[in-house]
């Protein structure tokens, strides 16, 4: 009886050691899917997560466009264990959608991975001599800016133009007035960040609304672009959330812990993103100069995404929706 016991008792502990084992040697496959200006710092984030203990054994899958359009189609069904979005307007979409927890922003560092600001990339040596948001709306001069209902860059534009208004002395009414006007002076409105640089790149407009981080990452693919940072700015605050329908979970929460750690917060300061960390961001002080005039998404004056959203964005009422059909311009329908 105690040798059937002890046998019986052995058998379970092999069997235990063998299915600890199968899990341990299990490869894990994660889907990152992201916006489109990330996409390599991302890949080389990837690359030094699988170099240690916690990532040798997972591998990705890795889907990058224009944000607010990869947000939908997360929405709609494509698999995703990590989102990498550029707004967290981008992110209550999914929310809203059941797939991403609603406390995603009490994560670290308020679910933000990284931060960049609202730049104008200009032509060489700056001919048009654009330094602040009234220079954009001078005769002649043609504007570059994603489209609000596709580009979740395009949105931080939107509300760092309208911002600035406000934070120079403008009403509501007036503040909206010269958001109006200024996209009279746009020449396109492409679906991504990426491909509006891609259309000032190929000759078009004489200035870019866009981030640093897009203005640096084109700078280190041998690209002749110069950006200024008017007085008044925006944080560009950049969310990373795990997917509630994920069947990774505790892997994908390991791979964010390390987005927001030291080796991947210094490749993303490396590729043009401002660090959360403040350690890293200490050390990248000079490349990422800090502005008075710089303001967030939470300010009083916009309201958080929310309250951005619902205002400016809405498909059918927003104001952005009102100014493109004054304009011709595209809308959510």
């Amino acid at each position: 009886m105690n040798k059937t016991r002890n046998l019986g008792a052995v058998t379970a502990l092999v069997l235990g050691a063998l299915a600890v084992s199968a899990v341990a040697g299990a490869a894990t496959t994660l889907s990152l899917v992201g916006y489109s200006t990330p996409k390599v710092v991302m890949g080389k984030i990837v690359q030094a997560w699988q170099q240690t203990p916690d990532g040798k054994d997972v591998s990705f899958t890795q889907s990058y466009g224009a944000s607010t359009d990869q947000a939908r189609a997360v929405a709609n069904g494509l698999k995703a264990d990590v989102v990498f979005l550029s707004t967290g307007d981008d992110v209550n979409l999914l929310v809203d959608q059941g797939l991403v927890d609603p406390t995603w922003n009490r994560q670290g560092y308020g679910g933000i991975a990284a931060d960049t600001v609202v730049v104008f990339a200009v032509r060489n040596g700056n001919p048009k001599h654009i330094k602040g948001w009234n220079d954009l709306i001078r005769p002649g001069v043609q504007v570059i800016t994603p489209n609000p209902f596709s580009s979740g860059s395009a949105k931080w534009n939107i509300l760092a133009a309208y911002g600035a208004e406000r934070r120079l002395g403008k009403t509501d009414k007036q503040a909206t007035a010269y958001v109006q006007q200024l996209f009279r002076h746009v020449v396109s409105q492409d679906t991504s960040g990426r491909n509006a640089t891609n259309t000032f790149l190929s000759g078009k407009g004489d200035v870019l609304i866009t981030y640093e981080s897009e203005a640096i990452t084109s700078r280190r693919n041998g690209e002749d672009i110069q950006y200024v940072i008017p007085r008044q700015s925006m944080l560009i605050e950049l969310p990373i959330a795990v997917l509630k329908t994920s069947s990774n979970k505790d892997v994908a929460n390991r791979f964010i812990r390390f987005v927001k750690g030291d080796t991947a917060q210094t490749l993303l300061a490396q590729y043009g993103f401002r660090p959360v960390d403040r350690k890293v961001a200490a050390r990248f002080g000079d490349r990422f100069p800090s502005r008075p005039g710089i303001f967030k998404v939470d300010d009083r004056i916009i309201g958080g995404w929310r309250h951005a959203d619902r205002v400016w964005f809405d498909p059918n009422k927003g104001r952005m929706t009102q100014i493109e059909r004054a304009i011709g311009g595209p809308t959510a329908g």
